[in-house]
């Protein structure tokens, strides 16, 4: 009798399951240590508000400059006129885009930005990772700050002086057809040539812009850990070994979101370089939807019709985004977000 009670007291202490965390005879769950929660708002707004202080000049710049003028997009389903004001525009729902997806001279411009982004995604997005490998091998440091130095220095030039520059070395009076001629030979004019324009654009965006692009990648070099390399050499693995199987897997995640990002600007390809050569080429060549929105608006007035361009343009590239990250996801790398 004694031995069935002390069971029995055991068995209501323990609950049904013997969990000594359980309240006896409820076989109810031990609730979880409230150290292991999430802190309160009001405690965390009290705790971080240097930090909160300091992103507010930041939020006020993106409310200003992007987020309210991101509002003026509904002219787009508007008959908008500047002198009646968004308010009293008439409401004429698709009719832009409508006129928009049949208009031949959008979709020239659309297939010109879609042929200079897939040309430049081949032949431009690799050469910033090459020069930084380069740039890294370099052992001296005062020749690699000179070679960055060099190489940098374009991106902060303006695109006027750019296009200026490659007109005095490839333009009918240039450099290039001065030699030509002193030589009995004809003088070449690729600046006004619409077949080598292509061409021409990725050689201006890789002199001013592949020196910069190497910034990112040189940071990503400098985070993969030295001693691979000399355990790869002690191995007997070469130059080209190291730079495929531990610099290239290094950079995969960084080269994985930069492409990602490019392919979600893939219809943006720039204004200014476009815009300066636009007449010399022909609009056939240079139009890009970039100066499609300008001359369809600003030039002419249509300004319902240049928003709806513009709006059709940042959707095709917020899918874009989503897609190239989705697919990074399947090749297991993080892309520009992840859900937990």
């Amino acid at each position: 009798m004694l031995d069935n009670a002390e069971r029995s007291g055991k068995d209501a202490s323990t609950g049904p399951a013997g969990d000594l965390t359980s309240p006896a005879g409820t076989g109810a769950p031990a609730k979880r240590s409230r150290t292991s929660e999430k802190p309160p708002l009001g405690s965390r707004l009290r705790r971080d508000w240097q930090l909160l202080l300091m992103t507010v000049p930041a939020v006020g710049l993106l409310a200003v400059f992007h987020y309210i003028p991101t509002l003026g997009n509904v002219i787009a389903f508007q008959d908008y006129s500047p002198h009646v004001g968004i308010a009293e525009s008439p409401w004429i729902g698709f009719a832009n885009f409508q006129w928009l997806l049949t208009d031949q001279s959008f979709w020239d411009a659309t297939l010109n930005t879609l042929t200079i982004t897939a040309f430049q995604l081949v032949f431009y997005f690799p050469l910033p990772i090459l020069l930084a490998i380069l740039l890294d091998s370099v052992m001296n440091p005062r020749i690699r700050l000179f070679v960055q130095s060099i190489v940098y220095m374009p991106h902060f030039f303006s695109w006027v002086l750019v296009v200026t520059l490659f007109q005095q070395i490839l333009g009918g009076a240039g450099l290039i057809s001065q030699l030509l001629r002193a030589n009995g030979y004809d003088g070449v004019d690729l600046m006004t040539d619409p077949d080598t324009f292509l061409l021409l654009v990725t050689a201006e965006s890789v002199w001013k812009d592949a020196g910069w692009g190497t910034i990112i990648f040189l940071a990503a070099l400098a985070a993969i850990n030295p001693h691979l390399y000399e355990a790869a050499a002690v191995d007997g693995a070469g130059r080209w070994r190291r730079i495929w199987h531990i610099t290239l897997p290094g950079l995969r995640p960084v080269i994985v979101l930069l492409l990602i990002l490019r392919l979600g600007d893939a219809l943006n390809v720039g204004f200014e370089q476009f815009f300066l050569q636009r007449d010399a080429v022909g609009r056939e060549a240079a139009e890009v939807l970039d100066t499609f929105v300008y001359w369809r608006t600003l030039v002419t007035g249509e300004w319902s019709y240049g928003a709806a361009a513009g709006l059709v343009k940042g959707v095709v590239g917020l899918v874009l985004i989503l897609v190239a990250n989705k697919v990074a996801h399947r090749f297991g790398e993080q892309g520009i977000y992840k859900r937990s």
